[in-house]
């Protein structure tokens, strides 16, 4: 049965405060998950403690390309063991590494290296779209590169269905299309004010966000994400009410 999680970037400002006062708060709105994007120096052995007393699940690590393709791989895949988490996301790409499609290929290529050892190690490894994948250098997109490129084995993709949506394509026929490379879903929904698109509560923008968690529900992933990006009010409280949209929606 696929688990509801919150992906942490969404209230970094208020880990930065009080990371476990936060984490037991996010327990509390409804999630059974968290989703890492930094560990707030955090040992592995007390996140692990604090999880297992809130309730939650590790439910997916962001690490920076460069920690997964550099000398402290092993580092993350310790640590990552030690919390029970058994997702590493790669989130984001810089503009010096993805200058052209051949500069994908190359970073495809580092993805299948690290995918190996992160699979020898009993985890997985997914990269993490935004908008830029889906530009378009030719008849071929990067996103087209790193699907045809990586080994679909040892590299998943956690697909953004906002930044999808936001790209001009469509998430619900690209989940489709590329089902048993599908790992996770951030659930994302887009509202557009002024004619600038920004993130909003599930359900209160234009994707089907119905959809998107009925079909990830038929696929048996094993987790939704929630993110947000952009409020008009308390973090928690938008946190709280994506909590409660999505199980509505899935009840639905």
């Amino acid at each position: 049965m696929t688990k509801k999680g919150l992906q942490l970037y969404t209230i970094r400002t208020l880990l930065e405060k009080d990371f476990f006062g936060t984490l037991k708060q996010v327990a509390e709105c409804g999630y059974e998950g968290v989703q890492f994007a930094g560990y707030y120096d955090t040992p592995a052995d007390r996140l692990k403690e604090a999880l297992n007393e809130y309730g939650l699940k590790a439910a997916g690590s962001h690490v920076p390309y460069e920690q997964v393709t550099g000398d402290g791989l092993s580092q993350v895949i310790s640590y990552n063991k030690e919390i029970g988490n058994d997702l590493i996301i790669v989130p984001y790409l810089t503009e010096e590494q993805r200058t052209d499609l051949d500069a994908y290929k190359r970073v495809a290529q580092e993805l299948n290296k690290a995918g190996e050892v992160i699979k020898q190690q009993g985890l997985q490894l997914a990269y993490h779209n935004h908008d830029f994948e889906f530009q378009s250098f030719g008849e071929q997109t990067p996103f087209d590169v790193l699907l045809q490129e990586t080994d679909r084995n040892l590299v998943k993709f956690e697909l953004d269905c906002y930044w999808v949506t936001y790209a001009g394509y469509d998430p619900l026929s690209l989940i489709k299309e590329q089902r048993d490379r599908v790992a996770s879903l951030h659930i994302k929904d887009m509202k557009e004010t002024n004619g600038v698109k920004h993130s909003t509560v599930i359900g209160e923008g234009t994707l089907d966000m119905k959809g998107l968690l009925t079909l990830g529900k038929d696929l048996e992933l094993p987790w939704f994400i929630a993110e947000q990006e952009h409020f008009e009010g308390e973090l928690m409280e938008a946190v709280a009410l994506n909590s409660k949209k999505m199980d509505e929606l899935l009840k639905a």
